[in-house]
């Protein structure tokens, strides 16, 4: 069980200080994920605080590759129409 930060972070350290488990770390050009720390604070919170708080949508995945704060997720705004 772990999360994956991608290149689209843009280190604005919002994530950091939230991480319960002191998984995320700055590395250059972005914050990683430490996978043999990150419990994707199963049993502290429902949802991963790292994705709640990113202002970068899409840039935190799951274990499966697929954005856990999807594009659409902060603005309300339906990728439908954003495409369009």
């Amino acid at each position: 069980m772990a999360l994956e930060i991608i290149e689209s972070c843009v280190n604005c350290y919002a994530c950091e200080p939230l991480c319960q488990s002191k998984a995320i770390y700055e590395a250059k050009p972005h914050f990683l994920i430490d996978a043999s720390k990150c419990t994707e604070c199963a049993g502290d919170f429902a949802d991963p605080q790292c994705a709640s708080i990113c202002p970068i949508e899409g840039a935190i995945l799951d274990e499966s590759g697929v954005a856990i704060n999807p594009p659409g997720s902060l603005t309300g705004i339906p990728v439908q129409k954003l495409a369009a």
